[in-house]
């Protein structure tokens, strides 16, 4: 059909590619990402599976009238945690996806 092409090679390169991919997927699964939000009060430890692991907050900060405070800041360390544990993974993937940047796509955790 196409002159020069080998669909063996094609197909010998792309399962190649995806043990490989699949290989710097369960590395980045296993690095982990520390958070800390409002000077230390909240913390999280996330994987590159996107998996909250620990969350710690200082009891100090607990205070039944300013529960919204305290949601923020949980809600702050979560979504920085997403940010950085997405891009490890897209830095993980990089030299595989030819410098694509994955770190915007959802489910990067997905099988």
């Amino acid at each position: 059909m196409f002159k020069g092409l080998d669909m063996k090679e094609i197909m010998k390169k792309a399962k190649e590619m995806q043990k490989t991919l699949a290989e710097k997927k369960k590395n980045a699964a296993s690095k982990t990402i520390d958070v800390s939000v409002g000077g230390g009060m909240v913390q999280m430890k996330m994987n590159g599976n996107l998996e909250t692991l620990q969350v710690k907050i200082d009891p100090e900060i607990v205070d039944k009238n300013e529960v919204d405070i305290l949601e923020d800041l949980v809600r702050a360390a979560c979504n920085e945690a997403v940010r950085q544990a997405r891009e490890l993974v897209s830095s993980e993937l990089s030299d595989v996806m030819g410098g694509i940047d994955l770190s915007n796509l959802p489910n990067m955790n997905e099988k």
